[in-house]
């Protein structure tokens, strides 16, 4: 009778085992990783360049900005840049006259000249200075809407239930913050071994010399 005992004690001690993630989705049984999940699709950049009635040429900081994008654009996308302009703003003539400047910055930036496409938009919404608005389409990591709230959050607290929206914020962030969202999708092929800078590293750290002329030898 006793080893009977020792032996319905045991089942049901190894019964209750299991895994950190069968623990996990026990208690809070849908993942918000399943509900929001970080995919690969076609998505618009977008910057505005903010231009004045009175600007004539570009500040140091609005072409660093240009060039940024510009950069951007080479990293992940081949296809069209839009430089839309402004059209019934107090703005559109300084903004004509800004835009060849924005043209040559995009450019030098190694945008080739003949993907740059000239289209304008109605400024109406945005009063007297309307910026000049750069674009393209490329595959960007995403996440679907945040802030849906389908469900009783209250039922869910009671039966030990993530809510529907818990994780969503969390996602966008970490897809907003790849910058190269095929990373998603598996590792990079490593780059060929640099034999100098190797060489170069390894004779740093074996021995540094001071200013007595004694040098300290690390093997």
């Amino acid at each position: 009778m006793s080893r009977a005992a020792v032996l319905v004690l045991a089942g049901a001690l190894l019964a209750g085992c299991g895994t950190r993630d069968n623990l996990a989705t026990g208690s809070i049984p849908d993942d918000y990783r399943t509900r929001h999940p970080i995919v690969l699709a076609e998505g618009e950049r977008v910057i505005d360049i903010p231009i004045a009635s009175g600007d004539r040429r570009l500040t140091q900081g609005t072409r660093d900005v240009v060039a940024g994008f510009a950069a951007d654009y080479r990293n992940s996308a081949s296809g069209v840049v839009q430089i839309m302009m402004p059209r019934g703003a107090a703005n559109s003539h300084a903004a004509q006259a800004m835009r060849r400047e924005i043209r040559g910055v995009l450019v030098n930036a190694g945008v080739p000249a003949k993907r740059l496409l000239e289209t304008s938009y109605d400024a109406g919404p945005y009063g007297d200075a309307a910026p000049i608005r750069l674009s393209y389409v490329a595959i960007t990591a995403q996440t679907g809407p945040c802030g849906t709230w389908p469900e009783d959050l209250n039922l869910n607290t009671l039966e030990n239930k993530n809510y529907y929206n818990f994780g969503c914020a969390s996602q966008s962030n970490l897809a907003a913050q790849l910058a190269n969202p095929t990373d998603l999708l598996g590792p990079r092929q490593m780059s060929p071994i640099d034999a100098e800078q190797r060489g170069q590293v390894i004779t740093d750290w074996r021995g540094t010399e001071k200013k007595d002329g004694t040098v300290i030898t690390f093997n």
